[in-house]
């Protein structure tokens, strides 16, 4: 059985409310209810998490390692283009996290194009709204 942990960075929490033209009109829970069915669909298990504080999306990546968990599916959202310490929790921990994006950066603000994560992740999948969650998952549950 694989266990997954997806987690979700600052002001996620809004979606449905926040900027529907870039992130659509759906919500945080809907992503992580789909989520869960589809990979307990696949026989695994899926734990959630969202945190608008940079120190304890760290602290969860921890956890996540000691759990173990075989696979985080992880939207740091805007810490993706400025926290060295998100880089560094990634990059200590033995498990492979894939770093997802509902918006395409790379057609959005110049400042948005550079991931500080990205070099320390196994994979990178942006600009398919709900769907980069779903890529994400199929990519741990199908390979690895």
């Amino acid at each position: 059985m694989k266990r997954l942990m997806l987690m979700n960075g600052p002001n996620i929490n809004l979606l449905g409310k926040r900027e529907k033209e870039i992130y659509g009109e759906f919500t945080l829970q809907t992503i992580e209810e789909k989520l869960a069915k589809l990979v307990e669909g696949q026989g695994g298990e899926l734990d959630c998490y969202q945190s608008n504080h940079e120190g304890e999306l760290i602290d969860y990546l921890h956890k996540a390692n000691e759990k173990p968990y075989d696979g985080v599916i992880f939207n740091p959202a805007a810490y993706t283009h400025t926290s060295v310490a998100l880089r560094d929790a990634i990059a200590a921990i033995d498990i492979p996290v894939i770093e997802v994006h509902i918006s395409n950066v790379h057609k959005r603000e110049t400042f948005r194009h550079q991931s500080m994560l990205a070099a320390v992740c196994y994979g990178q999948i942006v600009g398919f709204g709900m769907d980069s969650y779903r890529l994400a998952a199929f990519a741990f549950l199908k390979n690895k």
